[in-house]
């Protein structure tokens, strides 16, 4: 089962440092649920899976969780555990209105040869990097890669997300929890707060373990950045989205990869 460049990506950043980055899965969020009529507490597995929504191969990092409340304040996380395939933590949703739950993955990736004409790998801050490539190394590269791995909780009537502004985001033109079989949604792309065209956008179902084959919908943006889903059936969903430009905020880079990921739930 092989993914775009987002897969890749999320596992270079998402995974403990003895799971390789040669094995294409998906990292997601998955709220217990993602609707609720009055404040209450909800509990969010993250983990980086063969099958989607399945925790089966290992737990998400979420050393770059931010939880974002309907009036712009940043929310604390409890209960953390890290399990052997996934993280669990709950999340207090009292304000009224939509929670904006992510993993952000920020940072660099080097690759080098030594002396010895061996290849060396690295990724983490523009410091570590520095420390990491020796001064005698050839054939030096840095990409700089920045990802978000994201869902949506509502409390009672939803709220309008405020725009991030920064990397690849996802823009709803009504409400990423209002979402029901056999309606359109049309949502949007941007990259640095700009429409993303052109750009081709993976839309998954979960239960993917009880499938012979994915059922991937593949759409593309327009010159607005826009796109619409027709729902198929009740669900949650993967949806992801990457692509790559020379915009890197960091003078080593020559590159930068974007990556995108959100958890929908459709309703009956």
């Amino acid at each position: 089962m092989n993914k775009p460049a987002f897969r890749l990506a999320a596992i270079a950043f998402a995974l403990t440092s003895a799971v390789t980055a040669v094995q294409a899965h998906n990292a997601w969020l998955l709220p217990s649920t993602t609707v609720l009529s009055k404040g209450d507490t909800i509990t969010v597995d993250a983990a980086v899976s063969n099958d989607l929504f399945v925790a089966n191969h290992a737990p998400l990092r979420i050393e770059g969780l931010q939880i974002v409340a309907p009036d712009g304040s940043l929310v604390k996380h409890e209960n953390e555990a890290k399990l052997k395939h996934r993280t669990v933590f709950d999340v207090p949703v009292a304000q009224p209105g939509t929670y904006r739950i992510a993993v952000l993955n920020n940072g660099l990736f080097a690759s080098w040869k030594d002396k010895a004409g061996q290849t060396k790998r690295a990724r983490g801050t523009p410091e570590s990097i520095a420390k990491d490539i020796p001064a005698d190394a050839t054939d030096v590269t840095i990409t700089q890669s920045a990802g978000r791995i994201e869902t949506f909780v509502t409390v009672g009537k939803p709220s309008a997300l405020k725009p991030i502004g920064q990397g690849l985001e996802l823009v709803s033109t009504g409400n990423p929890t209002d979402l029901v079989k056999g309606e359109k949604s049309t949502f949007t792309l941007r990259i640095d707060g700009q429409p993303a065209k052109d750009l081709e956008v993976t839309v998954t179902a979960g239960n993917t373990q009880y499938r012979d084959k994915l059922s991937e919908v593949k759409l593309k943006t327009d010159d607005k950045g826009q796109f619409s889903v027709t729902w198929p059936t009740a669900g949650m969903y993967w949806l992801d989205a990457s692509t790559r430009d020379n915009k890197t905020s960091v003078p080593q880079a020559k590159e930068r990869r974007l990556s995108y990921a959100a958890t929908l739930e459709v309703a009956p």
